[in-house]
């Protein structure tokens, strides 16, 4: 697999390097859409890019705890893509130099998207390499800088694998009175983005079915969540989505190697991870709303023996409340359980959007959503205002206010226990070119 990768990220750089050395003359520029480019070939190149800084303020109710205030660059992303003469192959690469991941954590892997399609027909398509997988809820595969409030939610970082490597298959049908169907398969490797080594466990495989009964989305609306461009008519899609993991060495599916099981002959012994949902999108006018339900639940193999710890040594102690007990230790480092998040807005002609969120977190009794530091909060209430500085998503300020209702028993970011609940200020500009 490690080969597989380093092969399709030299084809995708191949492929720019051959279309930019074509004789490229610009052909057009849309403010928050990028350059497009025409080769003499026939070809066409688009660049893109965009920033976001902001800084964010984290308060607890206890009266006790200092409040935290953290300054960053959110993103700091550059796509190329582009399509073959014949429009048959296209392809993207796409870098993150901000350092940090889609659900705001620390990452030193700057590469984001790393893939060739090849159009099969006009309607079906299949994408080889590294990308976001449709096999996420829905929020997942929007493009960040159309976001309507300043980070996803915590839907989407407790249930997410983010980005992955492998198979990617959709079509795309008329089924009658302008009403659209979109299928997805996908086959990846299942341990998320950017693993060269230490690639465990089987394959993941899953798809998504979507349904547009009032047809296509203006401008791809159906990835970007703001109604910008004001939808004309009513447009919804509603889709279903499953995948199944079959032996997963991390929490979601998301970092391979970083949680390892063995059994007696010191063989790789992993649990499978299933996850589905279901989720909406709608749009009308300015008005946008958003709903994803999703649930996760496991299967753990009953010949493990042994765990490896962070040290790279082994341990056959399970402990769960004092007790021997390793099917339950393993549930217990999984994101298990269920979840739901519903947001909408209103985008105003004079480009100011008022928007609002809700997303409840229903862990299993052994789950690491139950974790005191990063978890153990079911519901998150949040609300923001933006500023639109063009008409399109190339220019905005945002500010948004969340309010997190705490079980008892928390702790802090540094692992302090604290009690009452947490709220948390954002402050965002994106700029896009």
């Amino acid at each position: 697999m490690r080969n597989f990768k380093i092969i399709i990220a030299l084809i995708v750089f191949l492929f720019v390097v051959e279309s930019i050395a074509q004789n490229t003359q610009l052909n057009s520029y849309s403010f928050g859409e990028g350059y497009n480019f025409n080769n003499d070939n026939g070809s066409t190149v688009k660049l893109q890019g965009y920033i976001q800084p902001g800084f964010e303020v984290r308060g607890y109710s206890n009266g006790t705890t200092d409040a935290e205030t953290r300054f960053r660059m959110r993103r700091l992303r550059l796509r190329l893509s582009g399509k073959s003469a014949n429009e048959r192959f296209s392809y993207r690469l796409q870098v993150d130099l901000a350092g940090q991941n889609e659900v705001e954590t620390e990452n030193s892997n700057y590469l984001l998207d790393a893939f060739i399609t090849y159009a099969i027909t006009n309607r079906i398509k299949v994408t080889f390499g590294q990308r976001a997988t449709q096999t996420d809820n829905r929020e997942l595969f929007m493009n960040s800088n159309s976001l309507q409030l300043i980070e996803r939610s915590r839907l989407t970082s407790a249930f997410a694998s983010i980005r992955e490597f492998g198979l990617f298959l959709d079509g795309r049908f008329r089924t009658g009175g302008g009403s659209q169907l979109k299928s997805y398969f996908v086959l990846t490797n299942g341990d998320g983005a950017n693993v060269f080594s230490g690639d465990r466990g089987g394959l993941k495989v899953g798809g998504r079915l979507d349904f547009l009964p009032f047809g296509l989305f203006t401008n791809f609306g159906q990835f970007r969540q703001a109604d910008v461009v004001r939808e004309r008519t009513p447009k919804l899609v509603v889709g279903v989505h499953l995948s199944q993991n079959n032996g997963m060495s991390s929490r979601r599916g998301r970092d391979s190697g970083a949680i390892v099981y063995l059994d007696a002959n010191n063989n790789d012994a992993l649990p499978d991870y299933t996850k589905y949902g279901v989720d909406f999108l709608f749009k009308y006018k300015g008005f946008s709303a958003l709903g994803e339900f999703i649930k996760s639940t496991a299967s753990v193999p009953g010949n493990i023996t042994q765990r490896v710890r962070n040290d790279g040594s082994t341990s056959s102690t399970f402990l769960v409340n004092g007790t021997q007990d390793i099917e339950n230790y393993v549930r217990g480092r999984m994101m298990l359980g269920e979840a739901y998040n519903i947001q909408m807005g209103y985008l105003f002609r004079n480009g100011i959007s008022i928007d609002g969120r809700y997303t409840h977190l229903i862990a299993d009794e052994h789950s690491f959503l139950n974790n005191a530091t990063f978890y153990n909060r079911p519901n998150y209430y949040t609300i923001g205002v933006s500023k639109y500085l063009s008409r399109s998503y190339g220019a905005k300020i945002q500010a948004s206010y969340t309010y997190v209702d705490a079980n008892d028993g928390i702790n802090d970011l540094n692992s302090n226990p604290i009690t009452g609940n947490e709220s948390l200020v954002r402050v965002m500009l994106t700029l896009a070119f």
